[in-house]
């Protein structure tokens, strides 16, 4: 009977250790692996062909008074009425446009301006708040995100989400990482699953104008490391000439622009609204194209004098006229920079111009090509113009 009984208790001690050992095995974290030849190459899925990708994030930043939210409203008015980019692209599909923001009214400032723009408003949504228990709430990412899911698939889904702006989406502090990893990878997640891109506005930091544009998002630099493609803006100084430009990009291109102006216009039922005009593609970097528009008041004047006199005599020395890539060469050469080269440009009456219809692009001394016959260009309306090259060559030391 002893011997039963111990026999009883031993399977049910084995038992009790196969149950242990089996939750043990449950409860156990494992890393999972991927083969690299069990994963199929996918190319990337582009709302705006190397501007704007599919199913990502993308910030687009810049100081006030540069039309952001007009200019992210203009590339709705695209998607929605099947038109063509900035660069001249076209569209490749027509989508539904989300909008979330919680500066500008819809009412009475962000439909006119997709009316001005051109949008199919049957296309266009804004995200209005939560309705729970009868109580309107306002929506929050951290815990509406699966509600706006459903929301979605209601309208037959959705190709770009707009956030103005994306700090408005942070539970936390914006100027740290963790916060903003945190609260970001919600909008992350839904951009992913429904193949939408998301694009969250927001502004320069005070102060930055000279420094790397990526340098200038304000908040956490968690915001530009999060994104895949950060777009800068920039407005010309004494002009209503206004730049996009790609400063960060980690699957495409990383330089390059588009120039842009924003223009006020009345509709049919007599509302002003503005909306923007696009001017077609510019070169350079997101810090050089930044750099040619905006001026930096705390450069350095004396510099800034050795490298006009630098540029007008190197000009001067090669007939006044030299291709873009050799002066850039000769002002790097020189210790200068070749942003602030292109911020001098306009005030020694240089131009750049395309020499030629197939010919490089070329920095030329104004009036050094007696060839030259424009009327009415935008150069001779510039401040300073050198009337020949001999006075140009004459004048020993620039005045700046």
């Amino acid at each position: 009977m002893t011997g039963f009984k111990l026999g009883i208790e031993a399977d049910e001690s084995k038992a009790a250790r196969v149950m242990l050992e089996r939750a043990a095995a449950a409860s156990l974290r494992t890393v999972n692996l991927r083969c690299a030849a069990d994963i199929t190459a996918k190319p990337i899925t582009w709302l705006w062909k190397n501007w704007i990708p599919a199913g990502k994030l993308t910030i687009l930043a810049g100081n006030g008074g540069t039309g952001k939210t007009t200019l992210a409203l203009g590339l709705a008015a695209i998607l929605t009425a099947w038109g063509k980019w900035p660069d001249g692209a076209a569209c490749a599909e027509a989508g539904n446009v989300l909008i979330w923001s919680s500066e500008d009214n819809p009412d009475d400032t962000l439909v006119p301006r997709l009316i001005a723009s051109g949008a199919n408003m049957k296309r266009c949504h804004f995200i209005d708040g939560i309705t729970e228990n009868g109580e309107r709430l306002p929506f929050d990412p951290a815990q509406d995100i699966p509600e706006l899911h459903r929301a979605v698939e209601g309208i037959g889904g959705v190709a770009l989400l707009i956030v103005d702006p994306i700090v408005s989406a942070v539970s936390g502090d914006m100027h740290k990482a963790n916060d903003v990893r945190r609260s970001l990878q919600a909008l992350v997640d839904f951009g992913e699953a429904h193949k939408c891109a998301v694009l969250g506005i927001t502004h320069f930091s005070k102060g930055g104008v000279g420094k790397s544009p990526m340098d200038r998002v304000i908040g956490s630099q968690a915001f530009g490391a999060l994104a895949r493609m950060v777009l800068v803006t920039a407005k010309e100084e004494d002009s209503t000439r206004r730049v996009l430009a790609r400063a960060k990009s980690n699957i495409a291109p990383d330089d390059g622009g588009v120039s842009y102006n924003v223009e006020l216009t009345a509709l049919p039922s007599g509302i002003e609204a503005t909306h923007v005009i696009w001017e077609g593609p510019i070169e350079g970097t997101a810090r050089e194209i930044l750099g040619e528009v905006e001026h930096d008041e705390h450069g350095d004047s004396d510099t800034q004098t050795d490298l006009g006199n630098m540029l007008m005599d190197t000009l001067t020395h090669h007939g006044g006229k030299m291709t873009t890539k050799q002066l850039m060469s000769e002002v790097r050469d020189a210790g200068h920079s070749w942003d602030a080269a292109k911020r001098l440009k306009k005030s020694l009456g240089i131009v750049s111009e395309k020499d030629g219809m197939t010919g490089p692009w070329v920095w030329r001394i104004y009036g050094a090509d007696p060839r030259r016959a424009h009327e009415g260009s935008e150069e001779r309306t510039e401040k300073t113009l050198l009337p020949s090259l001999s006075s140009a060559h004459s004048s020993a030391k620039v005045q700046l």
